[in-house]
């Protein structure tokens, strides 16, 4: 089996715990985001990680760095989107280039990296593609419009992914993330809140390899996550 692995949008949540996860199952993993400089001390922690520069919104990119990965590592198998983010402000408040902007990591990056690596997935007799997805993706509250719409652009992207793919054994899985993920930033800003308020970076790894291994007779399209504590 080939064991490489993608990841596109690795900080130090759930990109993080997802390097860690793939990495300590043998898969060589290809760590990508903006800040080269992050991904430099956690390749030299990490055994088995190695550092690409990549912006998800810069699209035109996607094919020349996965055409390095490829070389440097082999054809991944797994691709994991993580990438992700977005303005919370109502529509009247929302310029137009945070519209844009929130659509272009969402949905633009996805299509581009999906685009770039397509070929290599094809390569082996199964793979999989997972996208990192919110709540807000079902549900647009008033101040979450252009996150919202944007998530919600994504997910119909993969269901779409989904649908054309599954055919070829190429497993494309969207997960829903709601809740607030266990970060320094977010226990500073949350002081009060409980442990069990937080979702476990590790936990979530944890879920997205499993949907990995699926058998094909029983596939997951949408996982979603969160504490016990979460009001949905």
């Amino acid at each position: 089996m080939n064991t490489v692995c993608a990841i596109v949008g690795v900080g130090p949540g759930n990109g993080l715990a997802l390097v860690r996860r793939f990495a300590r199952e043998g898969y060589r993993v290809a760590m990508l985001s903006r800040d080269i400089d992050r991904l430099k001390g956690w390749e030299q922690e990490i055994p088995g990680t190695h550092a690409y520069r990549f912006d998800a919104t810069e699209g035109e990119r996607a094919h020349a760095v996965f055409k390095q990965v490829r070389e440097d590592l082999g054809a991944v198998s797994v691709l994991l989107f993580n990438a992700g983010g977005g303005v919370f402000k109502s529509a009247e408040q929302v310029t137009l280039q945070e519209f844009e902007d929130s659509w272009r990591i969402n949905c633009y990056g996805l299509l581009a990296t999906v685009q770039a690596v397509l070929g290599q997935l094809r390569e082996h007799d199964r793979a999989s593609l997972v996208i990192t997805g919110a709540s807000a993706a079902l549900r647009g509250r008033a101040a979450t419009a252009p996150f919202a719409s944007a998530k919600a652009g994504q997910r119909s992207l993969a269901q779409s992914l989904a649908r054309q793919l599954g055919p070829e054994n190429i497993h494309v899985a969207y997960v829903v993330i709601d809740g607030v993920v266990d970060l320094p930033r977010t226990r500073q800003a949350m002081p009060d809140k409980p442990d069990d308020f937080f979702l476990s970076p590790d936990a979530v790894a944890d879920s997205v390899w499993f949907l990995t291994r699926q058998a094909r007779s029983a596939w997951t399209f949408e996982l979603d996550l969160r504490p016990f504590g979460e009001s949905w």
